[in-house]
């Protein structure tokens, strides 16, 4: 599977995503292989959902045909709604982009929506409920994706919004239904022709290069069109296929900075050349899983995991700044450069990531395997003595390596201060893991992190190259 690589888009159940307590079963692993595999080849893969779930969403695409079909052929100008970025977390209700061809209704939790002219109006069906599966269904696959990249479990948690959402609090996240080339719909009158290597000719819309900010996306059309950019270059129909059950899964910008540019995000366009002569034009229902705007994305738990990261991703970048600067997709999209998954064979009872990093190529430098050492213990100690202050009520402020340099000898230190506040037992050594030799980090390390060595297989050059150590690590 390795060398061949999966023949189309994987298809995944979204029951054999959920994670549980102890031991990852064969078919977690498995699903979580294909769904990682899938990623990297065509920067999509296809989400079985739960039968429940997927009749939910047809109801809701049922729905939405005679919603907007009751529309005006021309929206007025308060409902033109043309990628606003610093309106990128208030959207509600109603909105058009006749650029674009395209009409959505988006369903944020805690912001009521407004109609023009005070009137009444029934939205599509089931939002509520649609939000909720689909935001859980984002939620265990961006899991999947952390497990597979071997980051701790939940390890976007602190980046996503609060489950359930707080009092005032309103969702970064959202659930839009869209109606794409409603004929009713007078919006757009310019349109690209492209040819198709079959030589048939195929219409996009004007702006048919299209990227989500969001970390994940899950996506169920009532037609097909959409094309994702596989890591080849070559647009691929991504939803041609679909069972009743069945929606599109893809990444985003805020994944791709977020794992340090190890997970692609997915180019997109939708094809809009089968859909003239239909009454509604193309329905769709799509959730965005959105980072939360009042924190920052940073790679912490991608260094702390061991992976490379380049310095465009090691300066932590605000959401808000993120969701309202402008990409550059000639940068973003050099496939040649994205790193590629390897994938081991179902006997090996593990899926440890590796990374296939091409000759000449300075992407992706693993960390020396004393750094990787000290960075994990440093996060370990700091854990287990954060417990015991927040137990306590006490503020912590740990030292830096370079601080330390400076005050590891003195009797008042900030080390020495913190023992001393949060009553570390006399007799047990408080030190920095960055003061330990490489073969004591390994046992600290086990003894204080239960299944490190296996979770993390570290290679037996990392306890030679510990032992052979004459001097402290840091």
């Amino acid at each position: 599977m390795a060398g061949n690589g999966l023949p189309s888009l994987g298809r995944v159940k979204l029951t054999d995503l959920i994670a549980s307590e102890g031991i990852p079963s064969d078919t977690y692993k498995l699903s979580v292989s294909t769904l990682s595999q899938s990623l990297a080849q065509y920067s999509a893969a296809i989400i079985q959902l739960p039968p429940t779930d997927g009749a939910l969403l047809r109801c809701c695409l049922e729905s939405a045909r005679p919603y907007f079909n009751q529309k005006p052929p021309y929206p007025s100008s308060d409902m033109i709604h043309i990628d606003d970025s610093r309106e990128w977390c208030k959207t509600s209700g109603y909105t058009a982009d006749p650029q674009l061809w395209q009409e959505s209704y988006d369903y944020r939790p805690g912001l009521t929506s407004t109609e023009p002219n005070n009137d009444i109006e029934l939205p599509p069906s089931g939002l509520t409920d649609i939000f909720m599966l689909l935001g859980k269904a984002a939620r265990d696959i961006l899991d999947a994706i952390s497990f597979y990249l071997n980051l701790r479990s939940c390890a976007f948690t602190e980046i996503l919004d609060n489950v359930p959402l707080r009092n005032r609090e309103i969702s970064s996240s959202v659930l839009s239904v869209g109606c794409h080339a409603r004929p009713s719909f007078q919006g757009a009158q310019h349109h690209n022709l492209t040819t198709q290597e079959d030589g048939q000719l195929v219409m996009f819309t004007d702006h048919e290069h299209q990227v989500d900010k969001s970390l994940v996306s899950i996506i169920k059309s009532d037609k097909a069109g959409l094309h994702i950019r596989d890591f080849n270059g070559r647009w691929v129909l991504v939803d041609g296929d679909l069972g009743p059950q069945e929606a599109i899964m893809y990444p985003g910008l805020a994944l791709y900075h977020a794992t340090a540019g190890y997970v692609s995000p997915a180019l997109h366009r939708t094809d809009i050349n089968s859909l003239h002569g239909g009454m509604y034009g193309r329905c769709s229902v799509s959730y965005k899983l959105m980072p939360k705007s009042m924190t920052s994305l940073n790679c912490s738990e991608m260094r702390a995991a061991g992976h490379g990261v380049e310095a465009q991703f090691q300066i932590p970048v605000s959401v808000d700044d993120f969701m309202q600067r402008s990409h550059s997709l000639d940068q973003l999209f050099n496939r040649n450069s994205f790193p590629s998954f390897s994938f081991p064979t179902a006997q090996e009872g593990s899926i440890k990531p590796l990374m296939k990093r091409k000759k000449n190529s300075t992407r992706c430098k693993p960390l020396p395997p004393s750094k990787r050492l000290r960075l994990e213990a440093q996060r370990v100690l700091k854990e287990r003595v954060q417990d015991i202050a927040d137990k306590k009520g006490i503020k912590l402020r740990f030292c830096s390596l370079k601080e330390c340099e400076s005050h590891i000898h003195t009797l008042d230190s900030p080390c020495g201060n913190i023992r001393l506040e949060i009553g570390w037992p006399p007799g047990v050594p408080f030190v920095h893991p960055h003061d330990l030799p490489n073969k004591a980090k390994i046992g600290f390390l086990e003894t204080y992190e239960p299944g490190w060595t296996a979770n993390h297989d570290m290679e037996l050059t990392l306890i030679e190259s510990g032992q052979s150590s004459q001097h402290a690590d840091g």
